[in-house]
């Protein structure tokens, strides 16, 4: 009975002007006392809620709420409020906790949701909705039904008008339950599902039990759909994140033959310089945070970049056409690395913030939601690609690297300083890791072993796409990265990266120059 009345009190909230404020005996009869007592007083206080009301009721569900005799205080920061005006109290010491059983939690939570659907706010009317979704309390009908009338963002009316549907599934009219099955038919959420397989235990008329279970089925094929295209999204993203940590290794593998096990601490320089700039901003310009990542971007490309050029001069530019010399001594140059970073930012992993333009994502389906920070990044390869093929294509630079690779001597006979070059070309590759180091800042923590995760696929990219590729990278990384997901639903994480694994040594083994191989003198050498 208590239940039911508070919602139809909340009805009232939409029917009846605001007439005052939250009121000091409003506190208390919501705060203190027997539990009904508690709903009724808080039914009441929702006929003329105020912003004040409804922080009364976020401090209540963070059971930031205490009283002591007939006075209630709502703490902050271990100081204590008048609930009313704001004004900052002596709190006694004999104040208690007010607690809340899952009933009032549950009035409560419920009144905050119908107080956000009629907010003028976009977002506070998405997570009121959101706050409602998988309910079919018949009493909650009045509040839907009001809400639905006066929402004007079509996608909102939609999913009201599902809740709608979902509660009208426990009326006791059948065709009020024919037609809430029909209209669930619409819905791809797993909550609509849950919802549909309760009720199809429940129902007894034969007719509404196989309208019920037409829906099931079209909901699951909807889910299903939305499943497929989640692994493909989740592979694709893989895809470019692998795309990335191996465009770097591309080039200083691919097309100067340095097997650098150290590929993957470069990138994490990377990632860390990227934690640096997040630092700088937060404490220098808070105001700017939100673009800090802009100026992290050439900070991190830069820091691995002048890292990877320093290694070429000092060790990697006496092994050339030595790869299992490189090969160690690059090894032993991560593992100093490594150390470094433990010594100077310590062994535990640090967070790296998002942006607010990159946190949320675009919900597609109802079980598919496209985070923004993966489809930034798909974006952000997708024009580190397309700047690097630019580069050794179309730049005096590019040409030269190109002209160095393919035969050293003439270059230098035509004037080119081979060092030089080898040098830009290595501090090329090692910017590059630092630009996939600082993307994977952004979906992940920050580490000494962050590289360790990835040095072994990114080696096996370059050499299934084929040794000094570019396009060969591209294919190989995304499709890496699908076949990889969608071998994880079907056989789990670890047995996907052991099919993977036994695919390319087979794939190897029948195509050693990989999927696009060399072509001219150069392959022949």
């Amino acid at each position: 009975m208590p239940i039911r009345l508070s919602f139809f009190l909340l009805l009232s909230l939409l029917l009846a002007p605001v007439v005052h404020a939250l009121t000091a005996e409003e506190a208390r009869g919501i705060a203190i006392g027997e539990t009904e007592a508690r709903v009724e007083a808080l039914g009441k206080a929702l006929a003329t809620a105020d912003d004040k009301t409804a922080a009364f009721l976020q401090a209540l569900s963070e059971d930031a709420v205490k009283f002591a005799g007939d006075k209630v205080f709502v703490m902050k920061d271990d100081k204590a409020f008048d609930p009313v005006t704001g004004a900052a109290l002596e709190l006694p010491g004999d104040a208690e906790d007010v607690i809340n059983n899952n009933m009032m939690r549950g009035e409560i939570e419920a009144a905050q949701a119908g107080l956000k659907l009629f907010s003028k706010d976009l977002k506070q009317r998405r997570e009121g909705i959101k706050g409602l979704q998988g309910q079919s309390d018949e009493s909650r009908l009045p509040m839907i039904e009001k809400a639905l009338a006066a929402e004007t963002d079509p996608q909102l009316k939609a999913q009201l008008e599902l809740i709608r549907s979902a509660v009208l599934l426990s009326s006791s009219d059948k065709a009020k339950r024919l037609a809430a099955a029909a209209a669930l038919a619409q819905s791809g959420q797993t909550s609509t599902k849950t919802l549909l397989i309760e009720r199809l235990k429940e129902e007894s008329d034969p007719e509404v039990k196989a309208a019920l279970s037409a829906t099931l089925r079209t909901v699951e094929g909807a889910l299903a759909w939305g499943d497929k295209l989640g692994a493909a999204f989740s592979g694709i993203s893989l895809g470019s994140i692998l795309l990335l940590v191996a465009l770097g290794l591309a080039i200083t593998y691919g097309l100067m033959g340095v097997i650098n096990m150290a590929h993957g601490e470069l990138m994490m320089i990377g990632a860390y310089a990227t934690y640096v700039v997040q630092g700088v901003f937060q404490k220098w310009l808070p105001g700017a945070f939100d673009w800090y990542l802009l100026a992290a971007v050439p900070v991190a490309f830069l820091a691995s970049a002048l890292m990877g050029a320093v290694l070429e001069r000092s060790v990697i530019r006496f092994l050339y056409g030595r790869p299992l010399e490189t090969l160690l001594a690059t090894w032993g140059i991560s593992l100093m690395l490594m150390q470094l970073v433990r010594t100077v930012f310590g062994a535990q992993n640090v967070g790296v913030e998002n942006p607010s333009w990159m946190s949320g994502g675009w919900q597609v389906m109802g079980n598919l939601s496209l985070p923004y920070n993966r489809l930034i990044i798909i974006g952000f390869a997708a024009a580190v690609l397309l700047g690097v093929a630019l580069l050794i294509s179309r730049t005096r630079l590019g040409l030269f690297v190109r002209g160095v690779t393919q035969n050293r001597p003439i270059a230098a006979c035509m004037g080119v300083n081979t060092a030089r070059i080898d040098t830009y070309a290595f501090a090329l590759g090692s910017g590059i890791a630092g630009l996939a180091g600082c993307a994977l800042s952004q979906i992940g923590n920050v580490g000494p072993d962050l590289g360790q995760g990835y040095i072994v696929d990114s080696f096996m990219v370059v050499v299934l796409g084929g040794v000094g590729q570019l396009a060969g990278t591209v294919y190989a990384a995304l499709g890496l990265g699908v076949l990889n997901k969608f071998l994880e639903g079907w056989a789990g994480a670890v047995l996907a990266k052991i099919a993977v694994l036994v695919f390319i040594i087979i794939f190897i083994q029948k195509r050693p120059q990989g999927i696009f191989a060399m072509k001219g003198r150069s392959a022949e050498a």
